[in-house]
């Protein structure tokens, strides 16, 4: 449940609308052919879901984080896909905004209002859970730097209209010569790579992206030299809770697939929702869900506070994405052999579930953030 006002309550129905009549249905089909849904994306981006989070400093509405979480889960109900082009998008500004790029952070928000896209590349062929092995460098030459090197699995990596890259300016120094820079789409010895063709969120695009003597002025780069890690590190810390209430969004349609299911289908004389066995299913299936609801609510309200979040937004993003996996499960398990069928949707809710246990960082990477957290050095 979320607590907004009547100007968020209006928000979240027109959003719940949109999702609803052009989001859910539409998506059945693109699920199966793997296609960008050009038309439903335009539309989005005209609504402006592109760029919900982008503060009002920077010409966005400057709604709450407890807000926007509200409108991520109803994308994410519709579409675990749509949702996580949406949120990936808006994650490609936060760290210009860590980085204090104002005059960046401006353009790239334009260019969100505008309904485009950004793209934020990390991830690489050899360095997934271990960032800190990346090979791309970037070299300075005179006022530009010179960028060699390609990221793997990037969300948007082939519709973006800007990247956020991160790259070794000093290989001798580890994760501290990692630098981070603002990249435009159509800038030469860009290119995109190999499109995945994926088990689930098949509605977002993911691809690599290549950079082949990509030169790129020197005030492109975000904050100082050396900052790379600690801004993409930061920007993770702030987008796993936002992944928590995707996963709670996949959850929560499960629930509601097994819920009407379980009234209409009819066994041994009643509906199947009858019996125990069932309800303490959905039962537990609710408990997880309103669980891992709150607890990415309480780290995006600690992040609104101000207050130190980071292990909290792992603890969000760890247990949402696990237990979407579980309610997805006991969604298929309910619906029995239909269940197993892509006649019913929850097949497809069980493959989008599972990403939400590898991507901004794995679980087991989010068990290491919290284990230290609780530890410390010892």
């Amino acid at each position: 449940m979320y607590i907004l006002d009547d100007e968020a309550k209006d928000l979240l129905a027109t959003v719940k609308e949109f999702c609803e009549k052009e989001v859910k249905e539409q998506c059945k089909e693109f699920d199966v052919s793997g296609e960008w849904a050009e038309e439903m994306y335009a539309k989005a981006g005209e609504m402006g879901l592109n760029a919900i989070e982008v503060p009002e400093e920077y010409g966005g509405i400057g709604i709450s984080k407890i807000t926007y979480a509200a409108l991520y889960e109803e994308m994410a109900k519709a579409d675990a896909g749509f949702f996580t082009t949406m949120a990936v998008t808006n994650l490609a500004l936060k760290p210009l905004i860590i980085g204090g790029r104002k005059d960046l952070a401006q353009k790239a928000a334009d260019i969100l209002i505008g309904g485009g896209y950004g793209a934020f590349c990390l991830t690489e062929p050899m360095a997934g859970s271990d960032a800190s092995n990346n090979k791309t460098v970037a070299v300075k030459d005179g006022d530009e730097y010179v960028l060699n090197g390609r990221k793997c699995f990037i969300t948007n990596g082939g519709i973006a209209d800007f990247y956020i890259v991160t790259a070794m300016t000093d290989k001798s120094k580890g994760v501290k010569g990692m630098s981070a820079f603002y990249v435009e789409k159509g800038t030469p010895g860009l290119s995109v790579g190999n499109e995945e063709n994926k088990m689930g969120i098949r509605t977002s695009n993911t691809t690599d992206v290549v950079f082949e003597d990509m030169r790129i002025p020197a005030s492109a780069l975000i904050g100082n030299e050396g900052d790379g890690f600690k801004i993409a590190m930061q920007t993770l810390d702030m987008a796993r809770a936002v992944m928590g209430i995707g996963a709670v969004g996949v959850a929560q349609r499960c629930i509601d697939e097994a819920v009407a299911y379980s009234k209409q289908r009819i066994t041994f004389g009643q509906p199947i929702g009858k019996f125990q066995a069932i309800q303490f299913m959905i039962a537990d299936m609710e408990i997880k869900t309103e669980t891992a609801r709150q607890m990415s609510l309480h780290a995006l309200q600690l992040q609104e506070e101000g207050l130190p979040y980071g292990k909290e937004s792992a603890i969000a993003k760890c247990y949402a994405g696990d237990i979407a996996v579980e309610v997805a499960l006991d969604a298929i398990q309910i619906l029995g052999g239909y269940g197993y069928s892509r006649e019913y949707p929850v097949e497809k809710l069980l493959r989008d579930a599972k990403i939400f246990q590898i991507y901004e960082g794995t679980n087991q990477i989010q068990r290491t953030v919290i284990s230290r957290a609780v530890m410390g050095k010892f």
